[in-house]
């Protein structure tokens, strides 16, 4: 039979089994955060993991203390040197993602920026006269 106390034992049990679904689930979405902003950040996110460090009142954007999770992984530029960064989770919501000073590969910068314009290619483009934009835009006004 059925006894209070076995009752508030099964429930306990099963509050702490939804507690770690939930803390899971969240872990997956910070490994999900990182590995996004790693590939935009073109660092390469090392042993596909994110860490639990901490569970604490953290301010949020407005200064609000909240309650968040701190999670820590570690990603490298060269290949060769291991660096920290930290995710903070408001629940699912993204609080900051931070990386730690490292080096930046100058051949990838230089690649990603585009070429400078030439002074003649910005003539070439379409000059519309003053008068001619009012007489297009005219037909609103009357």
């Amino acid at each position: 039979m059925l006894t209070l106390g076995n009752l508030f034992v099964l429930l306990l049990i099963a509050t702490a089994g939804a507690w770690l679904w939930h803390a899971h689930g969240l872990r997956e979405r910070a490994l999900e955060l990182v590995r996004q902003h790693c590939a935009r950040a073109d660092v390469l996110l090392l042993d596909d993991n994110v860490a639990l460090r901490r569970i604490a009142l953290v301010p949020d954007a407005r200064g609000r203390k909240r309650l968040a999770r701190t999670y820590a992984f570690e990603f490298t530029v060269t290949g060769e040197q291991r660096h920290p960064g930290s995710i903070t989770l408001f629940g699912r919501h993204l609080g900051r993602i931070e990386l730690a000073p490292h080096p930046f590969d100058a051949r990838a910068e230089a690649a990603s920026e585009p070429p400078l314009e030439h002074p003649a290619a910005r003539s070439a483009a379409k000059v519309i006269s003053l008068s001619d934009w009012r007489r297009q835009h005219d037909q609103w006004n009357s």
